[in-house]
């Protein structure tokens, strides 16, 4: 499934969550300048669970990659994948919770979804990158906060594309049970340090339930 947009209009500029896109897409960019020297980039500020847990490494080099980790991503559709979904979803957020708190709100969700990822595997060596652990943290709040929301989704089967509206809390629930099934199989199969961080999502998407209330504006 594809979200192309929502019929869910927001109230203020969405301030963070375009700063948010920027930042991302800018780091990518630079990204790209680096040629040779990407892999040592994307080593250092990547997070490697192997790495953060280590008994030898500073305070600096244990907490960096927790933030970094979030602004780099591995390719164009990465990128493009995860800002789309931020784009739909984070301005609805922003508005409901604040400017401020929606970009505690982003950090938070993207910290539990890091710890989450190591706790399933903290022996790989493979550096977790993406904004995508943030992000799901944001779409647990957009289900709760508006779960009647309208979704124009693009739905491929095989050679044929379908584009319906589906409800928010329909779309995302299903969303999270594919990362979920995804995640489990990957236990399943042994693969806990390849390819997609599965449990990242997963742990973004429950801290971002717990949190969702906690942030939400008086009216």
């Amino acid at each position: 499934m594809i979200p192309l947009r929502d019929k869910n209009p927001s109230h203020t500029f969405p301030v963070v969550n375009t700063a948010l896109i920027v930042i991302n897409a800018l780091v990518f960019f630079y990204e790209l300048s680096l040629g040779g020297g990407l892999t040592r980039f994307i080593l250092h500020f990547g997070l490697v669970p192997a790495y953060v847990t280590s008994d030898s490494v500073t305070t600096i080099d244990r907490t960096l990659p927790f933030f970094s980790s979030m602004f780099l991503h591995g390719g164009w559709l990465h990128l493009i994948g995860n800002m789309l979904y931020l784009y739909i979803f984070g301005d609805n957020v922003e508005d409901k919770i604040g400017h401020s708190k929606y970009l505690l709100f982003f950090l938070l969700s993207g910290i539990g979804a890091a710890i989450t990822q190591i706790a399933a595997n903290a022996s790989s060596e493979i550096p977790m990158i993406g904004a995508s652990g943030a992000i799901s943290g944001v779409l647990a709040a957009y289900m709760l906060f508006f779960p009647r929301a309208r979704i124009l989704t693009l739905i491929p089967i095989f050679f044929f594309i379908q584009i319906i509206e589906i409800r928010a809390v329909y779309f995302l629930l299903i969303w999270f049970g594919m990362q979920f099934l995804s995640g489990v199989s990957t236990v399943a199969s042994g693969a806990h340090g390849a390819g997609v961080a599965w449990w990242a999502h997963i742990g973004g998407f429950i801290v971002g339930i717990g949190l969702a209330y906690m942030f939400k504006k008086p009216k």
